[in-house]
């Protein structure tokens, strides 16, 4: 029987909804200017809460290359303080997903929710990092878009901030625990080497290629992006907002050939 997505999606929001009050509680370090923020959206361990909701537009899947895929990742960053040296920045990504491909049919609703913890030291310098446990829950409302798995595994960023650079990479695997014994088993590497350039006044332009190996079936995916950002302030909100195109310089048969990506942050930093 298929599931409800706009009950699926209520019960996204009731979740995004619960994480907003924390928004509220920042007490981050970093100073409320344009520059010191368009650095911190680089820093996916930076000491400062945000929000980010990024749209991703996929095309070219399944046998017809005419497939089509759009995902609003719903990305709650929440940094917090365990001691005077250390802290653990909590990053979640909810995925809604609706996607069509002729001839396999479509699927909408809510995608798998994937949950990393990064310990973090709190006192860096131009050498930031972060390790930790990274966590997959099956909740995706249509068997199509989730993997039916509970998914455990490690995950880990190291990156430099330099002047205007930043430069680094972020990683993860996951191997899947419990769930469906029906389904196929869960073996899947992650790989995100990134780069940013800071060109003053709260604007970046940056690159970075993600990397998807699915040991299981023995396919890689490798996506390379690339777009420019901008911070700026709604009001008394400091915003980011960033554009990405994507070309999939390898890809399974039934995969994507290029793509497009938005997002729209929302920044609290420490006052």
């Amino acid at each position: 029987m298929q599931k409800n997505p706009t009950a699926s999606c209520h019960v996204s929001l009731t979740c995004l909804a619960l994480m907003l009050p924390l928004l509220a509680a920042s007490k981050g370090a970093l100073a409320d200017d344009s520059q010191d923020l368009a650095k911190a959206v680089q820093n996916p361990v930076a000491n400062m809460i945000s929000l980010p909701f990024a749209f991703d537009f996929d095309h070219g899947s399944g046998p017809h290359k005419n497939g089509r895929a759009t995902v609003l990742n719903i990305q709650p960053v929440i940094p917090f303080k365990l001691t005077q040296d250390w802290n653990v920045i909590v990053r979640t990504i909810v995925p809604l997903v609706n996607q069509h491909t002729p001839g396999l049919g479509s699927a909408s609703g809510n995608g798998d929710i994937l949950q990393s913890f990064f310990f973090s030291p709190a006192n860096v310098g131009s050498v930031i990092w972060g390790v930790g446990p990274v966590v997959s829950y099956p909740t995706a409302s249509e068997r199509a878009l989730g993997s039916g798995k509970f998914g455990l595994g490690p995950t880990g960023v190291m990156l430099v901030q330099n002047g205007p650079w930043t430069v680094g990479a972020l990683a993860n695997h996951v191997w899947s625990v419990a769930g469906d014994s029906k389904r196929s088993d869960v073996s899947t590497t992650y790989l995100q080497p990134f780069v940013a350039y800071s060109l003053g006044d709260g604007w970046t332009v940056g690159a970075n290629t993600k990397i998807i190996h699915d040991w299981s079936n023995n396919r890689t995916t490798v996506a390379i992006l690339g777009g420019p950002s901008k911070v700026f302030t709604l009001g008394n909100q400091p915003m980011s907002f960033g554009v990405q195109g994507r070309y999939y310089a390898l890809s399974p048969s039934s995969g994507p050939r290029w793509g497009v990506s938005a997002s729209l942050t929302f920044l609290f930093p420490g006052k």
